[in-house]
């Protein structure tokens, strides 16, 4: 009875395991083939199963490889069928070793199977286009996309509408792992694992999971006897004894260290103690970073900081009071006061105010590097010739002449250079002997002299002299008899006039005898300031605030000084501002020297008559080229103080300036006849000498006319002579 109900059962089996699936069936058959005898294979069974299931269903679900394997088991399974009711009883009582020898057989082949289908189906098959690397734009206008292996063309698919292709895609669930193949003009589907490996790339991780980053480390250079070396032969003897050869290397080197053939670096010493308050600029270290910008360091604490200051700097009660009236601005921040010790110092109250200002000072502030050449000051001063090249010139004072008791404003020298007339504030005018120093003669005058003037011609030994508003021309009794006879001749007035010769105007001069003094008056509406001969003797200018020359010029300006030029019949006038220059023939403006000084105060022309010179209330000195230019050729800032006179040297390279600063210039002026060099102006020496009296200092200069010496009239009613 048991026999037949197994047969039934083995019969209903075989009926249902027609209709199964081959997994169904395969799952059957490891049941069926477990029997109590080999419980221990029948535990390790289900994993390898398991896994070999998972392998297949993951990688031959979509592959067409997967159906042919699927229709092998059918077949199998209808052969196993056909064999009756006793295989499948023999089947069922088969032995151990035979189930376990099935068992090895299916693994091998699925892992077999496995290995030849582990690559995807696209790296088997060879792509269909075989046109290389021709672009596809080559076939746009054609009707194929290239040439399958066969040499047959590939046609293009028809282009299906977009709505279509919509609507295709929004129904189907698998069109987001659809690709276009451009290439081969057909349309890839992506498999699972295909989407996985992308995602994990995406992700950027290992494309496989079964990776393992992190896997322990494999030290593929350790074994067992690691603790013994590659090689067992003794060590050789010369590892144990001292090398020769570095013995004669080290002896070498000893005695060129001995003979100094090899020097080394001394070690860099730091200096121990460094100065404070010194600038960092010049240290080596950080000089050579170039965006290095040192600080400014702060103000050295003085005398007034000190806790026991001088009583000099101790301010008294009033001026404490004074401070409060100030602004903020300019109240001191810092009032020193005096203690007994220093136990007895208070805190200072701004410690942390003055820090923190300091902190900003060094934060906040800009620092600008500025870039400054390193010139040899030098090199920058014109090449001049040497002083002693220039000799000679006057130096020291040879003599002094003394007798007016008040400041002498006005000296002349005669024209055979033996005399000197001056001109004082006392009312006197004095002539000098000039080698001895002697008086020779004086004119007692009531009023203040102005200026003193000697007539150029040495057969007309004659002295112009001005006193406020009168021009007095003195009789010096110097000369021959038939020079007296003829000066006394030129002096005597027959009878006054008042008309003019020209026209019956009244005259703006007055000719007067003067029987007082031996001479002639001539008197002006106004103070004469100057006078000035003509170099032929037969002319004068007198200036005064009114009415300046008898000359037909009109002048933009009071006049302030005139001159003659040395040999053309040229007339200089000088305002405050400019120097005008007028042709006495033709009576006309040749030119205007524009100075660009605040206030003109004397006039001298060059010998030559072409260069000018120009003094002003300033202390500036012009020199002007008039073939040059109608501006300064130089102008020299040499005086604090105005400058008082200028004069030229007749015959030697000189001029002069002298000021109220008790000082007078001597300089070297060389006028060269070639019209391309320019003149040379030297300073060659300052000459003091004079004291200063109610603020004045030298007020007149003249040069010798034959000597390099020099005559300068002081404030301190002495005439001094400088001499080579």
């Amino acid at each position: 009875m048991g026999k037949k109900s197994s047969l039934q059962d083995s019969a209903v089996a075989k009926h249902k395991h027609r209709h199964r699936m081959p997994e169904e069936e395969e799952e059957d058959t490891t049941k069926t083939t477990n029997t109590p005898k080999d419980t221990q294979t029948h535990q390790q069974l289900p994993s390898s199963d398991s896994d070999s299931d998972s392998d297949y269903n993951g990688e031959f679900s979509e592959d067409d490889g997967s159906e042919d394997s699927e229709s092998l088991r059918y077949s199998d399974t209808e052969e196993s069928d056909s064999f009756g009711d006793e295989g499948i009883i023999e089947k069922v009582n088969s032995d151990d070793v035979t189930n376990g020898h099935g068992q090895e057989e299916e693994s091998d082949d699925s892992e077999l199977h496995r290995a030849e289908e582990s690559d995807s189906s696209e790296d088997d098959v060879a792509p269909r286009n075989t046109v290389g690397d021709v672009p596809l734009e080559w076939y746009r206008d054609e009707e194929h996309i290239g040439y399958d292996i066969t040499g047959k063309k590939i046609k293009k698919k028809e282009r299906e509408d977009k709505l279509q292709s919509f609507l295709a895609s929004a129904d189907d669930s698998t069109n987001w792992r659809k690709i276009n193949d451009e290439y081969n003009d057909e349309v890839v589907e992506l498999t699972k694992e295909e989407t996985k490996l992308i995602h994990r790339l995406l992700k950027g991780k290992a494309p496989h999971a079964d990776f393992d980053p992190h896997a322990p480390y494999v030290d593929w250079f350790k074994w067992d006897g690691a603790k013994h070396p590659l090689s067992n032969a003794p060590e050789p003897k010369r590892r144990f004894i001292p090398s020769k050869w570095e013995h004669k290397k080290v002896v070498a080197y000893r005695r060129a260290i001995r003979k100094g053939l090899i020097k080394f670096d001394k070690p860099k010493e730091e200096p121990r103690a460094y100065l404070l308050w010194g600038d960092e600029s010049s240290s080596t270290e950080k000089s050579g970073h170039l965006a290095y910008i040192p600080a400014p360091k702060p103000k050295l604490p003085g005398h007034e900081e000190s806790y026991n200051p001088s009583l000099e700097y101790i301010p008294t009660q009033e001026e404490i009071n004074s401070y409060q009236l100030m602004y903020e601005e300019d109240r001191p921040k810092f009032i020193p006061r005096r203690y007994t010790s220093m136990r007895n110092i208070p805190a200072y109250e701004n410690a942390v105010k003055d820090s923190f200002e300091r902190c900003l000072d060094l934060y906040l502030c800009p620092r600008v590097r500025k870039k400054r050449i390193n010139i040899d000051p030098e090199s920058l001063k014109p090449k001049l010739p040497s002083r002693k090249d220039l000799k000679p010139f006057p130096i020291t004072c040879y003599l002094e002449y003394r007798g007016h008791t008040d400041a002498v404003v006005s000296v002349s020298v005669d024209s055979s250079g033996q005399w000197i007339a001056s001109g004082s504030m006392d009312g006197t005018v004095r002539i000098w002997e000039v080698g001895t120093g002697r008086c020779l003669r004086v004119w007692d005058i009531d009023d203040a002299v102005k200026c003193v003037a000697w007539n150029p011609v040495p057969e007309r030994p004659v002295l112009a002299v001005s006193v406020e508003q009168d021009i007095l021309i003195l009789n010096t009794g110097l000369g021959n008899e038939e020079d007296q006879e003829r000066i006394k001749e030129l002096l005597r007035v027959k009878a006054p006039t008042s008309l003019d010769d020209s026209g019956g105007i009244a005259s703006i001069v007055s000719w007067l005898q003067d029987d007082k003094h031996g001479g002639i008056k001539l008197s002006h509406f106004k103070t004469v300031s100057s006078i000035e001969w003509h170099r032929k003797g037969d002319y004068l200018s007198a200036l005064s605030k009114k009415h300046s020359q008898r000359i037909p010029f009109k002048l933009h300006g009071l006049p302030v000084s005139s001159v003659f030029h040395p040999t053309r019949s040229i007339f200089f006038i000088s305002t405050k501002r400019n120097v005008r220059v007028y042709d006495l023939v033709k009576h006309k403006l040749i030119k205007n020297l524009e100075t660009g000084l605040r206030e003109v105060s004397s006039i001298a022309v060059h010998p030559a008559g072409d260069n000018v010179i120009v003094g002003s209330r300033e202390g500036k000195l012009c020199w002007f080229d008039m073939d040059l230019s109608s501006q300064p050729y130089r102008t020299l800032k040499c005086h604090p103080k105005d400058i008082t006179s200028v004069a030229f040297h007749r015959s030697y390279p000189l001029f002069a300036s002298c000021s109220d600063d008790c000082t007078a210039y001597v300089f070297h002026g060389m006028v060269y006849s070639d019209l391309n060099q320019n003149p040379l102006i030297v300073p060659l020496e300052i000459l003091r000498g004079h004291r200063s009296s109610n603020g004045r200092g030298v007020l007149d200069c003249k040069f010798h006319p034959r000597q390099p010496w020099l005559f300068t009239a002081g404030a301190d009613s002495a005439i001094r002579l400088y001499c080579h």
